[in-house]
């Protein structure tokens, strides 16, 4: 199953410092032991060929990375902001790796920054084809980095502002592989994601879909708690309301996350009839209307525009009002019933993860799998970004 178990081995033990020859012996069979841990780690997963070379291409070269400081990085341009941080497309220059640097800025004690560098190394664990990959974590001069792994096709949300809406096939792919990576989290990790949304599900121009941003540091999460008010429209009922939470909330968040896509417009308060014609409108019909002025109630169209509800009305409305569906006419029974799984009030009236992997809509998705290259050439198309060579 693993042709490159040896050469993998054989990368990791030699990346090992053998400057002092009398602790060599003692660290080249902790290297062999943690490679074998990992190895079996590895085989547990279900994995495809290609996935396995590639996850096991990115183990081999973190290896060599090692610890890492400021100094080490060249930036090459800025790729969003968000939840509190910036991320930053960076060279790290002693290996050559292109890397997603997010740079949080917080005011905290030191006591507690150790503790969340501590806390954040659980991710080394997480190593899976739905997962971005960590390189590690450090602080400098106020801000903590988390050093993750480069995707090239950006997240969901700059998706679907190039792509208007995202055609269902494609959200098929993509719920198949975030219900993988939930899965993952849970089972291997006892860990829910808590910040499911468009901008927290990446994609390569390779055809790889991963998670990203996901709490696995309750003192992080305590920490910036202040600036999650923009992410509180992907947030659960009972969340919003304060009550008891579980991978549950995450199922909702998904769910609000693919009707979004999959008509182009944040769907609370649900779009009014003539907002639905002129989101599935043909892309002549769409550029004539923007040749004639949109009317200001079409405004959110774009994905651009502001809200129809200020913040504390949607928060209000997403707790009392029925919860959003995907219109008839437009959308498979079976996708519509997906969301619906998805999209219940109660926690306890939603699917759970094993449910909808086992639903009408993901086995179709997955009868019908888009192969990693048909995808990444979706990617590539949309972003309009250079094949991988």
């Amino acid at each position: 199953m693993y042709k490159d178990k040896k050469k993998i081995g054989l990368t990791l033990v030699h990346s090992v410092d053998t400057t002092d020859n009398s602790n060599n012996d003692t660290k080249n069979s902790t290297s062999v032991a943690n490679v074998e841990a990992l190895t079996k780690k590895l085989e547990e997963l279900e994995m495809n060929d290609e996935q396995r070379a590639r996850l096991e291409q990115f183990l081999t070269q973190k290896e060599l990375v090692g610890e890492m400081a400021t100094e080490d990085f060249e930036k090459m341009g800025e790729l969003g902001s968000g939840n509190g941080g910036v991320v930053w497309k960076v060279m790290h220059k002693p290996t050559d790796l292109v890397m997603a640097r997010k740079l949080i800025h917080l005011e905290i004690k030191p006591a507690v920054r150790n503790q969340i560098i501590r806390e954040l190394k659980v991710l080394h664990e997480c190593n899976s084809p739905y997962i971005v990959g960590f390189y590690g974590a450090f602080y400098n001069d106020g801000e903590i980095s988390i050093c993750m792994e480069y995707m090239d096709g950006g997240s969901l949300d700059l998706i679907l502002k190039n792509a208007r809406r995202i055609p269902e096939r494609i959200l098929g792919r993509i719920s198949v592989a975030v219900l993988r990576g939930l899965s993952y989290l849970r089972e291997k990790h006892s860990i829910m994601h808590r910040d499911v949304k468009p901008s927290n599900v990446l994609v390569s121009s390779r055809g790889e879909t991963k998670l990203c941003d996901f709490g696995v540091s309750g003192q992080l999460i305590d920490s910036m708690a202040n600036t999650f008010v923009g992410t509180r429209s992907y947030m659960s009922p009972e969340r919003l309301q304060g009550t008891h939470y579980s991978v549950q909330s995450d199922i909702w968040s998904m769910g609000l996350s693919l009707v979004e896509m999959a008509i182009g417009k944040y769907p609370i308060p649900p779009p009014t009839p003539q907002e639905l014609a002129a989101l599935f409108e043909t892309e002549d019909l769409q550029q004539e209307s923007k040749r004639s002025n949109l009317p200001a109630c079409l405004e959110v169209i774009s994905g651009d525009g502001p809200l129809p509800l200020a913040i504390f009305e949607l928060l209000e409305y997403i707790v009392n009002e029925p919860p959003p569906t995907l219109p008839d006419g437009y959308f498979s029974k079976e996708f519509q019933s997906f969301v619906g799984s998805c999209l219940q009030k109660k926690p306890s009236d939603r699917a759970d993860l094993q449910t909808l992997m086992n639903h009408d809509f993901v086995k179709k998705a997955e009868l019908d799998y888009m192969n990693l290259a048909e995808f990444g050439a979706w990617v590539c198309k949309t972003m309009n970004i250079k094949p991988p060579s």
